[in-house]
């Protein structure tokens, strides 16, 4: 599968309507439509019409206020919460159906740059995947929180019973971004910093696993991709993953060996560094003589520069 990515990547598609850094991409689905949207730091928040190429909404309501003093560095958010992360050095927990605050940890030194909310945790003993592959019912609730800090650590935090479960030390620098895994890597936190390397950790040994160092300038996004490769050397196949930096490259490492990277892509000569990627599943267009299947679909990689254009 990677191979195949591989030997087949190129620019296919660039959207442009952003003036500033995109920090964030994400897709939906209505029906047979699909759409990204987008936020940067020129304070909107785009939606785009992927099959026609065209911007269909804008919502730009966001200000700020006083320069250089943060807002709200970073959010995520599933059916249950939204988490936030800080400059105040605050994480915060919301209830999505109420709205309300339903608590505020504390524990880092300096801004909380990132956030991530844990994928559904199981106790199902019948289950013998899920099972194995559980973090474990930590205070006996399904969910947790991972965030990263200019404090230079990344910590875990168990959302019953409110409190510190872990704190990864390790990064020489601003950790950027920290995202769990899933499925398989379900056990692990992937990790971008100023300190310009990617590491990998696992939660339940609260160690860390690799460190892939290559780029030259800071990590600024991190993705677990959905492909595979055959590692000759270690054995049997292993997942790949991704890394977005300053230096103007997306880098691709193989997570069971910290040699050097897979492949590299280069952004345009025009941009000045990567700062978010997203891998999105879409369905191809067919034309109406060809016959629709469970294949018919394509992975693209988004990526956006400082810069504004959302390249694909």
């Amino acid at each position: 599968m990677f191979d195949t990515f591989f030997l087949s990547s190129k620019l296919i598609n660039i959207f442009n309507g952003h003036t500033d850094t995109v920090w964030s991409i994400d897709y939906l689905t209505f029906g047979d439509c699909q759409f990204i949207c987008s936020g940067s730091h020129d304070q909107i928040v785009y939606v785009w019409d992927i099959d026609n190429n065209k911007q269909i909404q804008s919502f730009n309501e966001h200000s700020m206020t006083k320069p250089f003093v943060f807002g709200i560095s970073n959010i995520i958010i599933n059916y249950k919460y939204l988490c936030s992360g800080s400059g105040d050095k605050t994480i915060r927990l919301w209830d999505v159906e109420t709205s309300k605050s339903l608590h505020i940890f504390n524990g880092h030194r300096y801004s909380a740059e990132c956030v991530d909310i844990s994928p559904l945790q199981s106790n199902d003993n019948n289950d013998n995947n899920n099972k194995n592959n559980s973090i474990g019912l930590i205070g006996g609730n399904e969910y947790t929180i991972c965030s990263g800090s200019w404090d230079n650590t990344i910590r875990i935090w168990d959302i019953e019973i409110t409190k510190q479960f872990n704190v990864f030390k390790g990064h020489d620098s601003y950790v950027k971004i920290a995202k769990y895994g899933s499925n398989k890597l379900l056990n692990t936190i992937l990790s971008g910093s100023f300190d310009k390397s990617v590491r990998l950790w696992d939660i339940r040994s609260g160690k860390q696993i690799q460190v892939f160092n290559g780029h030259t300038n800071s990590v600024c996004a991190v993705e677990y991709s959905p492909f595979v490769i055959k590692n000759e050397g270690i054995g049997g196949n292993s997942n790949v993953i991704c890394s977005g930096s300053r230096d103007n490259t997306i880098r691709f490492w193989d997570i069971r060996s910290n040699k050097q990277e897979l492949y590299v892509i280069k952004g345009n000569d025009e941009e000045d560094g990567i700062f978010c990627l997203k891998f999105m599943s879409l369905k191809k267009k067919v034309n109406d003589n060809e016959q629709n299947s469970k294949d018919n679909y394509s992975i693209n990689l988004y990526y956006d520069s400082k810069k504004g254009p959302i390249c694909v």
